[in-house]
């Protein structure tokens, strides 16, 4: 436990950003997955609607600092050649 009140001040500020960055990771994995429901259902109207749901928020995680840009890339790209086969 840190005694000096900056050191304490990072710990909560810390745990703060760790909290957020854990929240907005759990939606972006909840919105990837309705994207694979959706590919799996076979509604190429319903995939198209979550493929830019699930581009933005892994746009949006970029912007954020939780993905690194070729990983986010590589997700995209992967995501676009499913959706493009199932046309």
């Amino acid at each position: 436990m840190p005694n000096i009140k900056s050191a304490k001040k990072r710990v909560k500020v810390s745990q703060a950003k760790a909290l957020r960055n854990q929240i907005f990771r759990t939606q972006m994995r909840t919105i990837i997955k309705k994207y694979d429901a959706a590919l799996a259902s076979g509604d190429q109207e319903l995939a198209a609607a979550a493929y830019k749901a699930a581009v933005k928020k892994i746009d949006q995680a970029v912007a954020h600092g939780i993905l690194h840009k070729n990983n986010a890339a590589h997700k995209k790209s992967s995501f676009t050649l499913k959706l493009n086969k199932m046309a």
